[in-house]
């Protein structure tokens, strides 16, 4: 994480020995005219990676650190808009909250389940400010496929000018969110867990042995859901069951990805089979929230006089796109869920 040259650099020890550097916190400003104080404690950083005999709460709490850290340093760029930043804070939370969740034999769940609900939280504030400004954009290249003789009307500018003060009213949510007490208070309860957390009865063994268990629940949790979208009728059912299916897959890998310190190359390969998963899925759900936006501005038009062609269309597109997903979801998931990648699981 960059670290800004007014600040100080400190050195912290951890429960197991080791230092890890860690940057001063500057006061926060919480809203016009008032700056809450700094948190009493440094906030941690990601020091030595793990090795690959460290115990299970090593690996944990590392990647722990990292991602809070992460989180931290992405505030400065979402308070300046700055291109995506909201994406990867809101990718933060849920990699936080997929921790919390997959390894609780080394972290209690029962412990951790507050901050895991602040979280998300947070995660749903920054998704509707993310969503505010991907679905515009989406809609807007899909127009780029029609044919100019079939765009009926002010479709653009309708586009446009639905989501920009949603935009900008989500945005404004985000702030005032990151300005609040409810903030300040997540933030240091993330710093007290990533400087010691509660142990759960696996925190001391192996990480090898601990965390592959961990990543082998949450792709079983996947695959049930992956079976249950095929099995779904067509329609909402089955976009609802792969968008589930989506979560799923996501958390699996965030679960890989923490798990590769201990791993290694195997746990980084499953990762990336999951991250295929998550991505195609997620472009299906993509066009779910893009169905439902086409028909609320053909609903506006026609209610405003003009005429709501063009947004039927882009209706039917997005559906036809949807069914070609689904199929590469099925294709994407065989090549996934393969023995090999799994192995290291066992």
């Amino acid at each position: 994480m960059a670290v800004n040259s007014t600040q100080t650099r400190t050195r912290s020890t951890t429960r197991t020995g080791r230092t890890a550097a860690t940057p001063a916190v500057p006061a926060r400003r919480t809203r016009p005219g008032q700056v809450a104080p700094a948190p009493p404690h440094p906030v941690p950083i990601a020091g030595t990676r793990p090795k690959p005999s460290a115990s299970a709460a090593d690996v944990v709490t590392a990647c722990l650190k990292v991602q809070v850290a992460t989180l931290r340093s992405l505030e400065p760029a979402v308070r300046a808009d700055e291109f995506d930043a909201v994406h990867q804070m809101r990718v933060t939370t849920r990699r936080l909250r997929a921790i919390l969740r997959s390894f609780g034999s080394v972290i209690p769940r029962s412990r951790t389940a507050q901050v895991a609900a602040e979280l998300k939280w947070l995660g749903g504030l920054l998704g509707e400010a993310r969503d505010g400004e991907v679905l515009p954009k989406h809609l807007l290249a899909s127009l780029e496929t029609v044919p100019v003789e079939l765009l009926i009307g002010p479709v653009r500018a309708r586009v446009q000018g639905h989501y920009a003060p949603r935009r900008a009213a989500a945005r404004e949510v985000v702030i005032e969110a990151l300005d609040s007490e409810r903030y300040a208070e997540l933030l240091g309860d993330l710093d007290q867990l990533a400087l010691d957390p509660p142990l759960g009865p696996q925190a001391g063994a192996p990480a090898r042995d601990v965390l592959p268990a961990a990543v082998h629940k949450a792709y079983r949790q996947a695959k049930r859901r992956m079976r249950r979208a095929r099995q779904a009728p067509r329609g909402q059912a089955r976009d609802v069951a792969l968008h589930e299916a989506r979560k799923s897959a996501r958390r699996a890998r965030y679960a890989a990805e923490a798990a590769r310190p201990a791993s290694g190359k195997p746990a980084r390969t499953f990762a990336r089979q999951m991250k295929k998963v998550q991505s195609v899925v997620g472009d299906h759900q993509d066009t779910v929230i893009a169905r439902q936006a086409a028909r609320e501005l053909g609903i506006n038009a026609h209610l405003a006089g003009e005429n709501a062609f063009t947004y039927g269309l882009l209706h039917e597109q997005e559906h036809d796109q949807a069914e070609r997903l689904q199929a590469r979801a099925r294709t994407v998931w065989n090549k996934a869920s393969r023995p090999r990648h799994r192995k290291w699981m066992r």
